[in-house]
């Protein structure tokens, strides 16, 4: 079990909006390591830009495992996805999550599949929507299969799309793909808003999951609003989950503290249910 914490490479626009630690490779990665974190999971666009032994290098120095990359800057910045209607969009944006593929393959991380899996659209039917995105869905498995590489399809509110909203959407398109390496992710901040019973949807999805996120009902760090952690935390314990947990977050008042605010929260937590220093 790893407490984890987003990353922009420095590929990726800076805004306000992105969710992750922004700057200088190194500069995140000592930051966070004198936090008390015990990973990173990288948001990136340009993997080729990034030099693996150097990151392999902070990995060592700083005591930060990469353990997943995102694809989500491929829909947020470029704006591809794998249901859009047009043919050479489906196709760049899965020859872009080839090139993640082989950059998670490189550090032994796992990827995720966000946004960038498209929405339903007046241009095309839901099976049509349906069908391209199982077709890019098995085409990515296929490629990352023997890299040893894991997908991780994330549920996300209907606020950011309106396709696979839900956990029982999400497993279904797990099952509906039939690869074994492509398994389902929980966010907790997306189950928040979509599930009826956020505990009882973790419980019976557990057997998907791969990867958590966790973030605070306002998208700010834990513990800054309402949600549970504790009891949280402890649902996943209790379901069997002992991976990586990573905090999307809003980095609000600024990066630091947000940094130290979620961790703060999340270590004592981890430690109970856990029992992990």
């Amino acid at each position: 079990m790893k407490l984890c914490y987003q990353v922009a490479t420095p590929d990726v626009a800076i805004s306000d909006a992105v969710t992750a630690y922004q700057g200088p490779l190194e500069d995140s990665f000592r930051a966070l390591s004198e936090l008390g974190y015990d990973g990173v999971e990288f948001m990136t666009l340009n993997p080729g830009e990034l030099s693996v032994d150097e990151i392999k290098r902070l990995e060592e120095r700083y005591g930060l495992k990469v353990v997943l990359v995102c694809t989500g800057e491929i829909f947020g910045q470029l704006g591809l996805s794998y249901a859009d209607p047009d043919a050479e969009v489906r196709s760049e944006a899965v020859r872009r999550t080839k090139e993640i593929i082989d950059f998670a393959a490189a550090l032994d991380a796992k990827i995720n599949i966000g946004r960038i899996r498209g929405q339903y659209r007046k241009e095309l039917s839901r099976e049509e929507t349906e069908v391209y995105a199982v077709e890019a869905f098995r085409t990515i498995s296929d490629y990352a299969a023997p890299k040893g590489v894991n997908i991780a399809l994330e549920s996300v509110t209907i606020m950011q799309t309106n396709f696979i909203n839900t956990l029982a959407e999400a497993a279904a398109m797990v099952d509906r793909v039939d690869r074994p390496n492509f398994r389902l992710m929980m966010d907790v901040f997306h189950l928040n808003l979509e599930e009826k019973d956020l505990f009882a949807a973790i419980r019976k999805y557990s057997s998907y999951n791969i990867h958590v996120h966790l973030a605070d009902n306002n998208r700010r760090y834990p513990g800054h609003c309402g949600l549970d952690f504790e009891r949280i935390l402890r649902t996943f314990r209790e379901c069997g989950y002992d991976g990586a947990f990573t905090t999307e977050i809003y980095q609000i008042p600024d990066m630091r503290r947000a940094a130290e605010g979620a961790v703060a929260h999340l270590r004592p937590i981890l430690q109970r249910v856990y029992g992990e220093a």
